[in-house]
């Protein structure tokens, strides 16, 4: 268990670092533009990994449903979309932001019983994480302000 808990901190490291990175391409490039490149870059990857790891099987279209298809458009439309959000809000606001929302959805993903206490419990959990990272950021705005005060004075 442990093992696929550094395996998720690891990929929210890269997360973070991909964002970043596509958000400073993106102030170059613009953001679509910025998708496309860190798209392409990741395509060129996965085929030299892909076919020095694994032969080539066409695999049987039947067997597997459209919408399993989805989650490369989801990924370039996020990708794209974080790329801009970044050059607008910056990484932390950004980042704050798309990790909330992740929050939110993945309880409603998780969740079979939506009349349970245990599903309130979570939602609330998450409002309060949310609501804390609100309020750390106003603190550092507040900071921000009250130093810059004192510095004119």
């Amino acid at each position: 268990m442990l093992y696929f808990i550094l395996l998720a901190f690891f990929n929210g490291i890269i997360i973070g670092l991909n964002r970043a990175i596509n958000g400073k391409l993106s102030d170059y490039i613009g953001p679509f533009q910025a998708s496309f490149v860190n798209h392409f870059v990741g395509f060129l990857f996965l085929t030299i990994l892909f076919f020095s790891l694994y032969q080539f099987e066409i695999p049987n279209q039947n067997e597997i449903p459209l919408a399993a298809y989805f989650g490369g458009f989801f990924g370039v439309f996020m990708v794209a979309l974080s790329s801009y959000s970044f050059m607008k809000l910056g990484a932390t606001k950004s980042l704050i932001y798309a990790i909330s929302a992740q929050m939110l959805t993945c309880v409603i993903i998780d969740t079979n019983d939506y009349h349970s206490l245990k599903f309130i419990g979570k939602l609330i959990g998450v409002c309060f994480i949310i609501f804390g990272v609100y309020l750390l950021q106003k603190g550092k705005e507040g900071a921000v302000i009250e130093k810059n005060l004192n510095t004119t004075n």
